[in-house]
């Protein structure tokens, strides 16, 4: 079997086990600010910290044991792109509200039956591809992503820390990634109401699925000579790079790869597979439990908020480099600066759409 093969394969199981949790448990980004900001329920909040925790000591434990150089990875290049992650985490937060759920729950709501996150997906696909290769990339490239700043080294904080005190980076990554690591795992499990087997669960297997793909991609995929250009490269991934769970830019490459299937140059990736993985997961999951149900637009405003929300999370996760699995979990992994500048501005991003459903609410009443 070819190292490619294993790496497809791969995905489409660890998509699907994704998929299969987050169905299950009902695990979602969006769900958790809506949650907060709206009930004052944080459950679901605190699983999502949870899951980061778990994702952050596993992905530094593979770095520090070697078996992945997490370092040569996007998220840790030294241009940080600070407009770039901050105005799209806005685009991408506020479209997620709009849309129902962010990239992620849209793939996992496809597999449970709902009609319009198949066309959230295939809006977001389209724009996301437009603006990966099309007009809005043009915008992107010529007038966002301009405006950033070059760091002497890495982005992450290990390596920022490094640089400033003089202490070894292998130190710093240990220290960063338990005590980091560590604090919001203490806070996720502050609360005695969240302390259940299903949340702690789904906090292990979410954060364990990116350190996962990590090493699936990162090791597994790892090839020192490549055959062509003998140097080191990573197979089975549309960059060339080593790469763990986002939806946003395999979403658009699985819609590249549908509709030029027949092309021999448009192969398999580990993130496509992925994608087709969390629809089945979600998909076994709904129909074993009873929750399959199919779903359509309730009405026209209905309608154009979700395709507006997608179009949002097509632009903003693009220019944000990743959504809240791309940039909230596997971005946050590294400890990058870029990812957490990207997360905190999805959040102002979607409570500010929250607030402004509520305020449209209130008008109408």
């Amino acid at each position: 079997m070819s190292v490619t093969l294993v790496l497809v394969l791969s995905g489409l199981v660890i998509g699907a086990l994704f998929g299969a949790v987050v169905q299950r448990t009902n695990f979602c980004s969006m769900g958790a600010i809506s949650d907060a900001v709206a009930l004052g329920d944080r459950k679901r909040l605190r699983a999502w910290m949870l899951a980061i925790a778990v994702a952050i000591v596993g992905t530094n434990a593979l770095l520090l044991t070697g078996l992945v150089a997490v370092d040569k990875s996007f998220y840790l290049a030294p241009r940080v792109a600070w407009v770039a992650m901050l105005l799209g985490g806005l685009l991408f937060g506020f479209g997620m509200v709009l849309a129902g759920g962010c990239s992620s729950r849209t793939l996992v709501r496809i597999g449970a039956g709902s009609l319009k996150s198949l066309v959230v997906f295939v809006v977001l696909g389209v724009t996301a591809y437009i603006s990966l290769r099309g007009v809005l990339a043009v915008l992107r490239v010529s007038a966002i992503e301009p405006m950033h700043v070059t760091l002497a080294g890495g982005q992450d904080l290990p390596a920022l820390l490094a640089r400033t005190t003089g202490a070894p980076l292998a130190t710093m990554h240990l220290a960063a990634g338990l005590v980091i690591g560590g604090l919001l795992a203490a806070v996720a499990l502050a609360a005695r109401d969240f302390r259940t087997r299903e949340n702690l669960l789904t906090g292990l297997a979410i954060g364990g699925i990116v350190a996962g793909v990590w090493y699936v991609s990162g090791h597994v995929g790892r090839v020192l000579e490549h055959p062509r250009t003998l140097e080191e490269a990573f197979i089975g991934t549309y960059s060339g790079r080593m790469e763990s769970l986002t939806y946003i830019a395999p979403i658009a490459h699985t819609m590249d790869w549908l509709m030029f299937y027949s092309d021999r140059s448009n192969v398999l990736t580990l993130g496509v597979a992925a994608v087709f993985g969390i629809a089945l997961g979600s998909a076994a999951v709904a129909l074993a439990t009873g929750g399959f149900r199919w779903e359509g637009f309730r009405d026209t405003e209905d309608t154009a908020n979700h395709i507006v929300g997608a179009a949002l999370m097509g632009f903003g996760g693009v220019t944000a480099l990743g959504c809240t699995v791309g940039q909230g979990l596997t971005g946050v992994s590294t400890l990058a600066i870029g990812s957490m500048l990207a997360v905190a501005s999805i959040v102002t991003g979607a409570v500010t759409a929250l607030k402004y459903q509520q305020w449209r609410v209130e008008r109408s009443d």
